[in-house]
């Protein structure tokens, strides 16, 4: 049972070296500045960005070199080894590798994956009863979860991670507007929206209401009305011909 020991310092170090050079996804966005979350030793000596196999840029002492595709629109931070890039694009998508070297050794490389997504959407806002409550939902077309924010009048911004939030009737008024902003890295956008058109909906069916219990008080009283009428008419053209009846016979 001895060899299990060393067996598994030898899958702790290999862990450990895949931990080294596990590949992190990442998200941009299009036009953004994009900085690699890089924290390598401050003594390097060297240090190499590519992507797809192809160098990035370059740094060796005191010389930075960058190479076409990025030249003029990305900077290597030499103290830590963050590559930021400027006005994002689509084609900057892809497979970036770190490798750094330091003193007497050579570190082990960072991979990242960075996927380079279209801006999201403007976001729609509305509002739809609930009872006591009204649900403020706010949405935008993008394939990433968003943050949220919820602005009202007078009352803290509500932040959440959901695209919907229930607001009690009583604390707001038809005269409230609402703001809701959607963000995603360095990307925010908003609309907003009156809670008038929810208040002009409790209205709109209280009137429908009211107006069918006056429709029906109405029909009521004209056919109370007609049916005393025709009482009258009837009691009266009996009479006329009860005495026209006595005329006769006299």
């Amino acid at each position: 049972m001895r060899p299990a020991a060393p067996l598994l310092v030898r899958l702790l170090v290999f862990l450990d070296f895949l931990a080294g050079i596990c590949c992190q996804d990442l998200f941009g966005i299009v036009g953004e500045n994009f900085t690699f979350p890089a924290n390598i030793e401050k003594n390097a000596e060297e240090i190499i960005w590519m992507k797809d196999k192809d160098k990035v840029v370059e740094w060796e002492g005191q010389n930075t070199k960058y190479f076409p595709s990025f030249r003029n629109r990305s900077f290597l931070n030499e103290e830590n080894g963050c590559l930021t890039i400027f006005n994002l694009q689509k084609s900057d998508a892809g497979v970036y590798v770190l490798e750094y070297f330091v003193t007497q050794k050579e570190s082990s490389p960072l991979t990242f994956t960075l996927t380079v997504l279209s801006p999201p959407s403007k976001p729609e806002a509305s509002c739809n009863d609930s009872g006591d409550t009204f649900v403020l939902k706010c949405t935008a077309d993008f394939p990433k979860p968003l943050h949220y924010t919820l602005k009202l009048n007078g009352v803290p911004a509500i932040v959440h991670h959901i695209p919907e939030v229930f607001i009690p009737k009583k604390d707001v008024g038809a005269s409230t507007k609402a703001v809701c902003s959607i963000k995603f890295s360095q990307t925010e956008k908003s609309s907003e929206i009156s809670l008038t058109q929810c208040f002009s909906g409790d209205n709109h069916h209280k009137r429908s209401r009211d107006g069918l219990i006056a429709a029906s008080v109405i029909c009521v009283a004209v056919a109370v009305t007609v049916a005393f009428l025709y009482k009258r008419v009837i009691a009266l053209w009996t009479k006329q011909e009860w005495k026209r009846s006595c005329r006769i016979q006299h």
